[in-house]
């Protein structure tokens, strides 16, 4: 099994993902992005090359990013220890300074105990498929092993939130003055530095998630637990609320009543505001095909046109960067504003979205509406044979059956899973009750098709 997943490498802390492998990683990502013209520009002129590292609070980031620095020092790098950062802010700090690269401690929106190692290439973008393999491969290879004074050097970023902060308020096009906010902070990375921001946007700031004590991150708040959010919304009588992940690349919203406005939703508000701006290239918004149908509809009667991708927003990245697109995310609340960040950025988004509040005057649940959300239906059935779900003709008999019923009304969606045997079942419709019957109806059909045996 590839050792890089779909968001870089992820296991249990100590268990799968150990400090002897964090090391070598590091160690193998020194070789495989110290290569190129830049690269030995820098030593031509004497320079060292530079990578940033930062983590989340989780316990084990502690280890894991120490045993990161050390592999990259001892390959000769200099690194820059940003301490607790989002994952967007150590990818907007990467093209701030010009670091040649830089590493990620997170697991997301994982429990605790899990942890995880990102890497981010020149300019802070996310690497493809093909360099991810490189560096696996290298991990095995020879090692850079200076002595002297080519070993690299590790030192505090001391001013890498300043710079992240002043950053997202200069990308503002309005302030958020007039508007309360509850900030839940998933007890992650953000709980420093987005109450911050949002207070010095000009908003009154009402915060929850954010003690973190290096175990309760994402446990019971965040962007995968909004009951706590929408409680305080409607306790404080705010004017929405926001939840980030653990490492806060995602923003998630509920309105004024505590309704959750998704990724989707806050996409479509995205897009509309920056179509009446003309900052909306070609009027065109990238997101995959998880994503609603009732977004589809909505842009189309907007006159933005919706282009797909796969699931992971660095495909969604991969297709904003080959069209020149300003926009695009996914449902889970990665939304990508390229022209201000190179990856999902939960701050710069949720600003933005009170930003269009403020900018209008309008509630969120009124911008929202702007989009109907269609009943969204998911099923996942285990243990079948995921490689046959496009030539096994049943299977496709009963999708091509279900999706005539639904006529324009609905889709439905089979998705293999990419690293285990399941196939996922996605209907949406105009109602709960038939989304749900016809993706039961199919999945039963996968289960009598591709069961693996016994």
């Amino acid at each position: 099994m590839p050792l890089f997943g779909t968001d870089g490498v992820r296991g249990l802390a100590n268990g799968t993902l150990t400090a002897d492998l964090a090391l070598s990683l590091a160690q193998a990502t020194a070789v495989v992005l110290g290569q190129g013209r830049t690269a030995d520009a820098r030593r031509a002129a004497g320079k060292r090359l530079t990578a940033v590292v930062a983590r989340d609070p989780r316990v084990s980031g502690e280890f894991l990013v120490a045993a990161v620095s050390a592999g990259l020092a001892s390959s000769g790098v200099d690194v820059l220890d940003a301490g607790v950062l989002p994952t967007p802010a150590l990818a907007y700090l990467i093209g701030d300074h010009d670091a040649d690269f830089g590493v990620m401690v997170s697991a997301s929106h994982n429990p605790a105990p899990d942890n995880g190692i990102k890497i981010f290439a020149r300019g802070g973008v996310k690497l493809p498929d093909v360099v991810e393999a490189r560096i696996e491969a290298a991990m095995s290879g020879e090692k850079l092993q200076p002595t002297g004074a080519g070993v690299g050097r590790i030192a505090r970023f001391s001013d890498a939130e300043d710079r992240y902060v002043l950053h997202l308020l200069q990308s503002l096009p309005h302030r958020l003055e007039g508007l309360h906010v509850v900030l839940d902070c998933a007890h992650g990375a953000a709980s420093g530095v987005s109450p911050q921001t949002f207070s010095d946007a000009g908003a009154r700031v009402t915060v929850i998630g954010a003690d973190p004590d290096g175990l309760n991150i994402n446990d019971g708040v965040g962007s995968t637990h909004l009951d706590q959010l929408a409680a305080a919304v409607i306790a404080h009588g705010a004017n929405l609320g926001i939840a980030h992940d653990g490492d806060a690349d995602r923003c998630l919203a509920v309105d004024a009543a505590g309704q959750v406005i998704d990724g989707d939703q806050i996409m479509a508000i995205l897009a509309v505001s920056l179509k009446e701006r003309g900052e909306l290239v070609d009027d065109t918004l990238v997101a995959t095909v998880m994503s609603n149908l009732g977004l589809h509809r909505a842009m189309a009667a907007q006159g933005i046109h919706v282009e797909q991708t796969a699931v992971g927003d660095r495909y969604v990245l991969e297709r904003m960067n080959e069209g020149g697109f300003a926009l695009g995310g996914e449902q889970s609340g990665h939304v990508i504003m390229s022209r201000f960040a190179t990856t999902g950025d939960g701050l710069l988004t949720g600003l933005h979205l009170m930003s269009e509040m403020a900018r209008t005057g309008r509630t969120l649940a009124e911008l929202a509406s702007v989009m109907t959300v269609y009943p969204q239906v998911l099923v996942n059935v285990k243990g079948v044979d995921r490689s046959m779900v496009a030539t096994d003709e049943t299977v496709q008999d009963a999708v091509a059956r279900a999706s005539a019923a639904l006529g324009l009304s609905g889709r439905v969606l089979l998705r293999p899973s990419g690293t285990e045997p399941l196939v996922r079942v996605m209907v949406e419709a105009a109602d709960a009750d038939t989304a749900n019957a016809h993706a039961e109806a199919i999945a039963d059909v996968v289960r009598e098709r591709l069961s693996l045996p016994a």
